[in-house]
């Protein structure tokens, strides 16, 4: 039987294909692992995921393979918090760009106005998506001064395999 979340935990999975290698690329870029997991969402409930997608944020079914996720489990007192936000968040716009951005900051490039446009909600990839709705239900996932937005998948898997230990 496979693991049953709880609402409020964030997915990390696997993407296949071209996508995928090229969020793996990113994510080295930005200093991560060769890890598995190049996607992250918030897991709503009821079979139900709130997740960043090119064509925009949504809430859908479950579609990933459950026993080949790994979960950051939100603690009890924040999961409600956590969903309402993250459903608040549907509609949001996608962008590639944001990759680009957070490779900038990794790597010193001076850019003009490169934080403000990393901590922009009007555009989310998958783990900003993720950190934004357990920021704005009140749990913070970062305590090491980062800037708001600059987080990828590999970074949120490091997280749960903190928890893992």
């Amino acid at each position: 039987m496979p693991y049953e979340p709880q609402p409020g935990y964030i997915g990390l999975t696997q993407i296949r294909g071209g996508v995928g290698k090229a969020i793996r690329f990113g994510q080295l870029l930005n200093g991560g692992s060769f890890s598995d997991y190049e996607h992250a969402f918030v897991y709503t409930g009821s079979g139900l995921i709130v997740e960043a997608e090119p064509g925009g944020a949504r809430e859908v079914p479950i579609w990933y393979d459950l026993e080949r996720i790994l979960w950051l489990r939100c603690p009890e007192q924040y999961q409600a918090g956590v969903v309402t936000a993250a459903r608040t968040l549907v509609g949001t716009p996608y962008s590639f760009l944001d990759y680009g951005a957070i490779a900038a900051h990794r790597l010193h490039i001076p850019a003009p106005h490169l934080e403000a446009f990393i901590r922009e909600s009007e555009h989310l990839i998958c783990s900003q998506l993720c950190d934004r709705a357990a920021m704005l239900g009140g749990w913070h996932l970062f305590d090491d001064n980062r800037w708001e937005g600059y987080v990828t998948p590999d970074d949120l898997r490091e997280l749960a395999d903190k928890q893992a230990v």
